[in-house]
């Protein structure tokens, strides 16, 4: 099931490493979020500029360096902070 939102959507279930590109359209990118247990996102590559989501992929980069469990890029932090920044940068 896929639930889609401004700027993102959110895929229920987590798809193994070699599906990883698996529903993820031309100029999107697909990111793990959570601590414990992640949730998948899809979200524009122009987030990648934004000084606010370089700051949650500085803390991706402290917790796991180059090697993300989930086949893709995880980033450790609560689902609610990534929602609000998201939903942040899609309304600017």
């Amino acid at each position: 099931m896929t639930i889609r939102l401004p700027g993102f959507q959110i895929l229920r279930r987590s798809l193994p490493s070699k599906t990883a590109t698996v529903g993820v359209p031309k100029g999107h990118i697909a990111v793990y979020i959570g601590k414990t247990q992640k949730k998948r996102f899809v979200v524009p590559i122009s987030y990648l500029n934004h000084p606010l989501f370089l700051d949650l992929l500085g803390r991706a980069e402290e917790e796991f360096g180059f090697n993300h469990p989930m086949g893709g890029l995880t980033i450790p932090c609560q689902e609610e902070v990534f929602l609000d920044l998201t939903s942040r940068l899609s309304s600017s």
